[in-house]
C-alpha cells in the first residue's frame, strides 16, 4: 500500500521502503525505493525491529528463503507484520508453480496475476496460502506466527482477505505476548 509506505517514510526514523526490480542492482536506490529481493536481501543481520510486507508472499518463488531472510534481518524479539491472501483457509497451502531440479519453472495451474504498482502486467501468483502458513513459517525459521482477523462493520472492515499475520523472532511456545502500539 503506497499510502502506508509514504506515511511510514514520513513518520518513522530509519524506515527503508523497498521494491523488487529484477533487472536492477540489489541494494541500490531506484526513485523512492531500495531494490531488495526478499529471498536474498542485502541488509545486515539483526538490522530491524519491524519488517512490514504487504501482499507479496503469494508472489514469491521460494517463500522459505524469504521468511528465513526476514528472520535473519530482524533483531531478537523483532516482528514481521504482513498481509497475504489466505485463499485456502483451512485447506493446505497450494503451490501454483514449482521449480524442477534444473531450475525450470512448471506451472501447476492456469496463470493468475495480481496488480503490481511497478509493473502494468501484474505479478504472477505462485502460492495460494492457507492457515498452515503458520506451521510453514515456524518450520522454516523457528518463529511463531499469529493470525489476526480484523472485522469491524463500524469502520467498514468486512471482507475476505483481511487477515494480518505477525511473526516474532525467537519467541518460544509459552512465552507471553505483549501488546505493542504499532
Amino acid at each position: 500500500n503506497l499510502s502506508l509506505s509514504l506515511k511510514l517514510q514520513r513518520e518513522c526514523p530509519g524506515y527503508v521502503g523497498t521494491q523488487y526490480y529484477a533487472h536492477e542492482k540489489p541494494g541500490e536506490r531506484i526513485g523512492k525505493w531500495r531494490n531488495e529481493n526478499l529471498e536474498d536481501q542485502t541488509f545486515d543481520d539483526n538490522a530491524f525491529d519491524i519488517v512490514i510486507t504487504q501482499d507479496v508472499f503469494e508472489h514469491i518463488g521460494a517463500p522459505e528463503k524469504a521468511f528465513q531472510e526476514i528472520h535473519r534481518t530482524l533483531k531478537n524479539d523483532g516482528i514481521h507484520i504482513f498481509t497475504v491472501p489466505l485463499v485456502n483457509k483451512t485447506e493446505p497451502s497450494l503451490p501454483r508453480l514449482e521449480k524442477d531440479s534444473e531450475g525450470r519453472i512448471h506451472q501447476n495451474f492456469e496463470k493468475e496475476f495480481h496488480g503490481n504498482p511497478i509493473d502494468s502486467k501484474g505479478s504472477l501468483v505462485t502460492m495460494h496460502w492457507g492457515y498452515d502458513i503458520v506451521k510453514f513459517i515456524e518450520t522454516k525459521t523457528g518463529d511463531p506466527t499469529r493470525i489476526f482477523t480484523q472485522y469491524d462493520l463500524d469502520k467498514g472492515i468486512c471482507g475476505e482477505y483481511i487477515d494480518v499475520l505477525v511473526t516474532t523472532k525467537n519467541k518460544k511456545e509459552g512465552d507471553k505476548y505483549e501488546s505493542r502500539n504499532i
